[in-house]
């Protein structure tokens, strides 16, 4: 089991950008696969990324997601937000690396950062 607390959320303005960090306790995040989710006001959680276990990198989109493994952290980084990407933003781990999006593969959470675009 690994603890994970995320960071580096807050006010943004539209079109900016921010990163987040994913940091774990009790176990090294490398041997997980790391996905990150958000959860909009008055809407279901979402995912959005996944970065292999294998891997170092990941990216989709607008989002950019990178180890740093002496940190034992992961961490999320978005371009050019809008103000649909407000949230709270959570990070997760799976042990496969497989790296399924799907909410029940991930067996640790992190409490979420809230992220807020507006002008």
């Amino acid at each position: 089991q690994v603890q994970l607390v995320e960071s580096g959320g807050g006010l943004v303005q539209p079109g900016g950008s921010l990163t987040l960090s994913c940091a774990a306790s009790g176990d090294s995040l490398d041997r997980y696969s790391v996905g990150w989710s958000r959860q909009a006001p008055g809407k279901a959680r979402e995912a959005i990324i996944c970065i292999s276990k294998f891997s170092a990198t990941a990216a989709k989109g607008r989002f950019f997601s990178s180890r740093n493994i002496a940190k034992n952290t992961v961490s999320l980084q978005v371009r050019n937000l809008e103000s649909e990407d407000t949230a709270v933003y959570y990070c997760a781990a799976q042990k496969s690396p497989a790296c399924s999006l799907h909410e029940t593969s991930f067996g640790d959470w992190g409490q979420g950062t809230q992220v807020t675009v507006s002008s």
